[in-house]
């Protein structure tokens, strides 16, 4: 078992003062000390008032605590270390100075009595046993943001914020979605980021994202909540001043993905599951593209086509706003990807009324 820390604490008395008032300083001070105590006795000592005498007495009270005097803010300081990978961002999220949150992770280490952080100029990272801990924070602040949300939506408000994780290129239009919710809860705020699908589901399970609108192929079902969206179709986005639409061979059910092999193309980069889709829709077609230039950035691949660098593959419906001067024509056997949906964990659709709201609101008005 870990040893707990020693405490002393110091409360100095004038019998000048006033008697309340001292009596709530002694107060303010002992509740500061957890119980039960394992070992506690007072002593004290004198020394002279400045005025004629007065004795003023110094309260040292000595115990050592058998529970730990961590509180919540130092496991939101981990989390945020864990998120930010950097003190001095990590304490910028949390609106504290850097020697408040290196002083208050400090701390967290003497009570627990073990070493969480490597540290030298900078962060390095964790220490076996801090990554062990992490999770059991990351746990613990996710059970005490659910609470706050439930006792908010117990007296008829529901705020705080959704953090959603997005894969590129994603066909299926959130936005209308999240007016929805809002609309219902003007106080609720959201925060999207655009990752592949593998990070999505390492910050889902690290705590990091409360909801993922990613694919499917990967997901562990037993793990996960989830709202199944479908597959999109592809089609093949170009400008028509550089590839004339004559130019490529097209028929009423769309370009052949033959055709594909003789365009040069801007394509997302290998790691992403849609590119990894339209290479196997090639393979499966006999056929291969002809990137000439790779992103994982969609505002490069729009930037490309529009300066006719290249065509891009998209999702359809469009996921973004195309240009006015771009056209788009749709592939012929088009339906390759592997299907989408919004997951998030089973645990944070039970304990996050943030999470239940949108994934119930998703199963009433669908996105398109």
């Amino acid at each position: 078992m870990l040893s707990a820390p020693v405490r002393i604490l110091t409360v100095s008395i004038c019998h000048h003062a006033n008697r309340n008032h001292t009596s709530s300083i002694f107060t303010a001070v002992a509740s500061g000390c957890p119980a039960p105590w394992t070992d506690a006795h007072l002593k004290t000592r004198s020394r002279a008032c400045r005025r004629s005498g007065c004795v003023v007495c110094s309260i040292d009270l000595i115990y050592q605590t058998s529970i730990f005097c961590m509180d919540i803010r130092q496991l939101q300081f981990l989390c945020a270390l864990d998120e930010q990978r950097h003190f001095g961002r990590a304490a910028e999220a949390c609106h504290v100075t850097q020697p408040t949150l290196s002083m208050r992770l400090r701390n967290l280490e003497e009570e627990l009595g073990v070493t969480l952080i490597k540290r030298r100029q900078r962060f390095e990272g964790f220490t076996p046993e801090g990554e062990r801990l992490l999770i059991w924070a990351r746990q613990a602040v996710r059970a005490f943001t659910g609470m706050k949300t439930e006792a908010r939506r117990l007296h008829g408000t529901l705020n705080g914020t959704l953090r959603i994780g997005m894969v590129p290129l994603s066909h299926v239009g959130l936005m209308p979605l999240l007016k929805t919710l809002r609309a219902q809860a003007p106080d609720i705020r959201f925060s999207l980021n655009a990752l592949p699908s593998g990070k999505i589901l390492d910050k889902l399970q690290s705590n990091q994202l409360d909801i993922g609108l990613t694919y499917l192929s990967q997901i562990e079902m037993e793990d996960y909540h989830v709202h199944a969206l479908g597959s999109p179709n592809v089609g093949l986005l170009f400008h028509p001043d550089y590839f004339p639409v004559d130019s490529i061979p097209h028929s009423r059910d769309g370009v052949p993905w033959q055709s594909l092999s003789a365009l040069p193309m801007g394509l997302l980069t290998t790691t992403m599951r849609f590119r990894q889709g339209l290479d196997r829709g090639a393979r499966a077609h006999n056929t291969e593209l002809n990137p000439v230039l790779e992103s994982d950035s969609v505002e490069h691949l729009l930037e490309a086509t529009t300066h006719g660098l290249c065509c891009t593959l998209i999702p359809l419906p469009a996921p973004v706003a195309v240009p006015a001067e771009l056209q788009v024509l749709a592939l012929q056997d088009n339906l390759l990807q592997p299907a989408l949906g919004l997951v998030c964990r089973r645990e944070a659709y039970s304990a996050n009324p943030l999470v239940q709201a949108l994934m119930q609101q998703v199963a009433l008005t669908p996105p398109v």
